[in-house]
This record gives structure tokens, C-alpha cells and sequence, in this order.
């Protein structure tokens, strides 16, 4: 592995996949560039465009960083991609080609599942997963393993693609649907910031392969400082009030001047509470709901940083130290120097 924070050179190589058995089949020479997106908010977790002077049938591709650092030659996959949507252009001399692409989940999404199709209750929710999601798509297919089993029929809607039926379903397990650069398909457990272990710290030091420019938002709109729960039945009525006034708190009915609320009529209780359980309910509901979340972007060399990865933020002439964020989106130029543009986010408690 190069010390990506050294010089080296790049230049980038592109394959097409067999996809029978997912192995590089054959070189493809005519690409001049591509631009690789991942992004945690997409349903199949990212896509691609392929510019190139030829015509590319539909086929998968997968993009490489190739590096040369101390004489040492080395390969890196950047995405896996099935190649479709080409759009042409001629300026009196060359052909122009642009290639939209996208990750191997497109398939799920390309199927839907029979109307009323169910999997009934206490069957195991990777193990079905896992079978269905092979089933489904050419890409290889990590299996997910965990205890969880289903609690209830779960029935497909009518509008469910496999990939948002298998989505929905994984969630049950608290997992979700992760690709690695060699597409191969597998499962992430759904974890928040605070649990997760950086693997990449960035700096502005003379080491640093971030860019100068970093830019922060936040939006404390709609954040409440009062939560209200009611809970009603034929023979049981309670309701409770959680307040934030706290002089600390910058979200508080103190500060703000002001009462937000939040109110839940239907509250994720499970038989019959009391009263004491209700307060305790709103008053973890206010603390889930005082979480202040903060998005940074950036850009920086490549470095094997990947959407869902947990990032170490030490940016101090931004007046951002040892601050912990969650990768959520890339966008990967290929191209001299392969810039990244990222954006991570982090959360701070504002209250409880």
C-alpha cells in the first residue's frame, strides 16, 4: 500500500467484467476520464459517468487507481460499475461519448417482487436477505450474518422495488446494504458516530493531503426544547411533558425565548405503561431530539476513505480539533491527482 500522503504517480486503467465470474476480462483504451460518486443517501449507494471517444456496449467496468511510488507499481479498485445511457456528441473531428454507469444494486431495482409477497414471521432476517439479494443480481454476494429473526409477516407493497423491499427488510436487523470498490455486495450494521473507530485522520500539517477550503453548516431550526408525549387507549390515558431549560443549553426554553414542541400521539411502547415510564419516554425522546447535527465538506487526495467510514477531523485553522464524522458522500475525479470531494457529518449534544 503507498503512503498516500507521499508523492507518487497516477494514472487510471479500466477493465470489463466477466460477469460470470467477476474477474477483469478485457482492457478498454479509448476513456478519457470518469467521475465516481458514492453517496450513502442513494438508494443503490452511488453511480457513474465514463467519458470515452468509442461506444461501449452495456457491460459492467471497473476503474482502477493505478499507482507508482519507490519503483513499486500497484492497482486499486475505485468502483464496479454497469455501464448504460450513452449520450454522443461530434465536434466535426472527434466523437464524444458519455457513459452514465451505475453500481451493481441497480438490478435489485430493476425487479420487483410478486404482489402480495411476504416472508412470514420468525424466519432469520440475513439469512433470506442474503438468499433473495443472490438471487437477484450477477455480482458477488457477501452473506450477513445475525441472530435476528422476523416478529411479524413482512409483506412487500405494491410500489416495492427488491431493493427497497430488501432494504426495508434489513433495517429490521439493523443492517444495511454496503458495496466494496470490487462491487461485490454485502451488509453494514447501522451504527451511529459515537460507536465508530476512525480510520483515517485528516490534517492541515505539512503531511496533509487535504485541500485549503473546508466549509461547515448547521441548522438548529426545528430543534425542540419541549417534547410531548400522549398516550390513550379505551381504558388509559397519560401525558407527559419533558422541558429543556437549561442556561446551558443554547436550544433551551431559557435562551430561545421561546417553546418548541414536539409531540408524539403514538408512542413505541410496548404493553401498558405508567406514568413513571411515559416521563422517562419523554424525556429520552427530548435528549434523542437535542442532537445539533453539523455537515463539512472538503476535498482531498484519494486515500482508501469509503462512504460509511468514520473520519478523524483535525482542521485547526478552521477551528475544527479531534472531532469524529461519518463519511456520507464522494465524489472521486479521476483524473491528475484524483481529487475527492467528501462530506462527513457529526452530531453534538445540546442537551441531557
Amino acid at each position: 500500500m503507498p503512503d498516500w500522503t507521499k508523492p507518487m504517480q497516477q494514472t487510471f486503467e479500466y477493465f470489463v467484467v466477466d460477469p460470470g465470474t467477476w474477474k477483469d476480462q478485457s482492457k478498454l483504451d479509448k476513456i478519457l476520464s470518469s467521475t465516481i460518486t458514492r453517496d450513502e443517501e442513494e438508494s443503490t449507494l452511488g453511480s457513474a459517468t465514463i467519458d470515452c471517444t468509442d461506444m461501449i456496449g452495456e457491460c459492467y467496468v471497473r476503474i482502477y487507481l493505478v499507482t507508482i511510488q519507490n519503483g513499486i507499481k500497484e492497482r486499486h479498485p475505485l468502483a464496479t460499475v454497469l455501464v448504460q445511457s450513452p449520450k454522443t456528441g461530434f465536434d466535426g473531428r472527434v466523437q464524444s461519448v458519455s457513459l452514465d454507469a451505475y453500481t451493481p444494486l441497480i438490478e435489485l431495482k430493476e425487479k420487483y417482487p410478486d404482489i402480495g409477497y411476504s416472508i412470514l414471521k420468525g424466519q432469520n432476517i440475513m439469512d433470506i436477505a442474503s438468499r433473495l439479494t443472490r438471487e437477484k443480481v450477477r455480482a458477488p454476494v457477501v452473506m450477513g450474518t445475525d441472530d435476528t429473526e422476523l416478529y411479524y409477516d413482512f409483506i412487500a407493497n405494491l410500489n416495492d422495488s427488491w431493493l427497497s423491499y430488501l432494504t426495508d427488510l434489513i433495517a429490521n436487523a439493523k443492517f444495511k446494504f454496503d458495496l466494496d470498490e470490487m462491487g461485490r455486495v454485502g451488509y453494514a450494521p447501522i451504527q451511529d458516530v459515537a460507536s465508530l473507530q476512525p480510520v483515517w485522520e485528516y490534517t492541515d500539517d505539512n503531511s496533509s493531503i487535504l485541500y485549503p477550503q473546508i466549509d461547515m453548516e448547521r441548522d438548529m431550526y426545528g430543534l425542540p426544547n419541549v417534547v410531548e408525549v400522549i398516550y390513550s387507549t379505551n381504558s388509559n390515558y397519560l401525558y407527559s411533558k419533558a422541558v429543556n431549560d437549561d442556561e446551558n443549553s443554547p436550544i433551551s426554553t431559557v435562551n430561545r425565548g421561546r417553546e418548541i414542541v414536539y409531540r408524539v400521539t403514538d408512542p413505541d411502547i410496548i404493553g401498558n405503561p405508567t406514568q413513571k415510564q411515559i416521563d422517562e419516554y419523554a424525556k429520552q425522546l427530548l435528549r434523542n431530539n437535542s442532537c445539533l447535527e453539523y455537515t463539512v465538506t472538503y476535498t482531498h487526495g484519494y486515500c482508501p476513505v469509503r462512504i460509511g467510514d468514520c473520519v478523524l477531523l483535525n482542521y485547526r485553522r478552521a477551528g475544527i480539533e479531534n472531532v469524529k464524522a461519518k463519511v456520507t458522500n464522494q465524489t472521486i475525479k479521476c483524473e491528475p491527482g484524483c481529487p475527492v470531494s467528501e462530506t462527513a457529518v457529526f452530531t453534538t449534544k445540546l442537551w441531557g
